[in-house]
């Protein structure tokens, strides 16, 4: 049986290839998360998760409540951004000295809390509909933090949808076809950052844009006024009139793909025919501007389209962008062509914070799953594009996982202070240091003192 301190009973362990060498577990004094340590210092300068203790109702009416809510929310999302997306993680993280110093109050000196308490806290105070509404909102309240840092003159939205594959009995886990599989199929809104607006949890059978407007109207709403111009782009799944229309109502800028019919390649027929002569070895690209109106809109709109001829193709490319926008046909293709990125979030989400975890058996608790890993990406993003050294700028979220997060360390406690003796591998001691001095930038500063 495991010591509840983490350590083993069983002494050392020798190894037999060298029988100098021993092996000892000390998990109560050595940590593998050291540098879950930077983060928490990023979360105390912006104020993160006072901001979510402030916001979240504390279901219990007891006195003797062991962990703090702030305490339990940080071991939600500070477990999720170290990769751990279970709440059975918590039977070994309570004893995790980095984490019981992120949890902070009692949990500093004894242990952060079991899995049974992580479980009531996430599936069931959380999935209360004003806590999980609240969560909802929670990521752009902290965006909206961060920008006071950083202020933005635009905004560029990216909206797209992903799958989340289920195996088990969760409640609305549909078969979806595209994906072939039974699947949630979450819709998300990020910035041009990297930051996650905002984002829901849907049944898997949905189409890609089923409920946009609940989740892109309250984004806009939020910088209407803040920034002076909001752009939007989206795949030709978000085709719609519906679309269109509220854009161009909150005066939104768009570029979105249009799906191609006969009469758009009508438009264009000039640029289908096969250019005469030898083919050159390069790709040649065309472009045409021009105004269409379907059936379904209420307006004609701007088109545009773009044409490639690649070698060795005996067909050409062709994409349609509908857009309200008034620059070039070049540059809008340039411009949508960015959406790209907003994919490889996505892919950063589930590579490295592992949010398609998502193996409750109720939806609601399922959606709280969602929000709390959307809440440790944003984190570990603010920490990438607000403090990190030149050095490391470009790094993923997956190479400051395993490259930041899981230093490892020995706990060593004095009688005035707990020194973490870090191991210098891949983020020597100071680069360490400008980390936190970027972080320590970001706090309030102090008003003058009086002449």
């Amino acid at each position: 049986m495991a010591n509840p301190a983490g350590e083993s009973e069983s002494g050392s362990i020798r190894l037999d290839f060298d029988r100098h060498l021993m092996v000892q577990f000390r998990g109560s004094v050595v940590t593998s998360d050291a540098g879950l340590l930077a983060y928490r210092e990023l979360d105390d300068a912006l104020g993160l998760t006072a901001m979510a203790s402030e916001t979240l109702a504390d279901a219990r009416t007891g006195k003797n409540g062991r962990h703090a809510l702030a305490g339990l929310f940080r071991q939600s999302v500070f477990g999720r951004l170290a990769g751990y997306e279970d709440v059975n993680d918590a039977e070994r993280l309570r004893h995790d000295p980095a984490m019981r110093w992120i949890v902070g109050g009692k949990a500093a000196q004894g242990h952060a809390a079991s899995p049974s308490q992580m479980g009531r806290f996430e599936t069931q105070w959380l999935a209360a509909p004003a806590n999980l509404s609240a969560l909802s909102d929670l990521s752009g309240q902290w965006i909206d933090i961060v920008h006071g840092h950083r202020p933005p003159k635009g905004i560029v939205l990216d909206m797209d949808s992903s799958v989340s594959p289920t195996h088990g009995e969760q409640e609305m886990s549909v078969w979806n076809g595209h994906y072939q599989c039974t699947c949630y199929h979450p819709l998300f809104v990020f910035n041009q950052f990297g930051d996650l607006e905002r984002c829901v949890l849907r049944p898997g059978n949905v189409h890609s844009a089923d409920g946009w407007e609940g989740v892109l109207k309250p984004v806009i709403v939020r910088y209407q006024g803040k920034v002076l111009r909001i752009y939007f782009r989206a795949d030709a799944a978000f085709a719609m009139p519906g679309v269109y229309e509220c854009l161009e109502a909150e005066r939104v800028k768009y570029a979105i793909r249009l799906p191609a019919n006969q009469v758009l390649q009508n438009r264009i027929a000039y640029l289908l025919k096969r250019p005469v002569g030898r083919p050159p070895n390069e790709v040649r690209r065309y472009y045409a501007n021009f105004t269409y109106k379907a059936a379904s809109w209420t307006k004609p709109r701007r088109v545009v389209a773009k044409v490639e001829w690649h070698p060795g193709e005996l067909i050409p490319r062709v994409g349609f962008i509908v857009t309200n926008m008034s620059r070039p046909a070049e540059r809008v293709v340039a411009f949508y062509n960015k959406r790209g990125t907003c994919e490889q979030w996505i892919k950063e989400g589930k590579g490295a914070i592992h949010w398609t975890r998502l193996s409750c058996r109720t939806f609601a608790a399922n959606a709280v799953r969602l929000q709390l890993h959307a809440l440790a990406y944003n984190l570990g993003n603010f920490l990438r594009t607000l403090a990190t050294p030149e050095p490391i700028k470009n790094w993923s979220l997956t190479s400051l996982k395993e490259k930041l997060i899981k230093i490892s360390a020995k706990v060593v406690s004095h009688g005035r202070y707990v020194a973490f003796q870090m191991a210098e591998v891949a983020i020597p001691r100071h680069m360490f240091q400008e980390i936190l001095r970027l972080i320590a930038e970001l706090r309030p500063q102090p008003p003058p003192a009086p002449a």
